[in-house]
């Protein structure tokens, strides 16, 4: 996998996001929520509703790359009973 270079920011957008929303809505939000250029080279996170779901918004010099990840797959809800 081609992951970002050594030193890149990482901002994590903090609340919920609407997780229906792709690139260019993602790239407002970096935008205009963030106040930071989404086509710095950053890493912008978003979480969804549940804390489940995660997506990464990355500029790579040539477009826009859009990493997606249910999370609730790796780890299951456990009781203290």
């Amino acid at each position: 996998m081609i992951g970002p270079g050594a030193g890149v920011r990482v901002y994590l957008a903090c609340g919920v996001t609407d997780m229906r929303r792709g690139i260019t809505g993602l790239a407002a939000l970096a935008q205009e929520v963030l106040h930071q250029n989404p086509a710095s080279g950053a890493v912008f996170a978003f979480r969804g509703r549940r804390g489940d779901r995660i997506k990464l918004l990355m500029w790579d010099g040539q477009g826009f790359c859009l990493y997606y990840n249910d999370l609730g797959s790796y780890y299951s809800p456990f009781s203290l009973s």
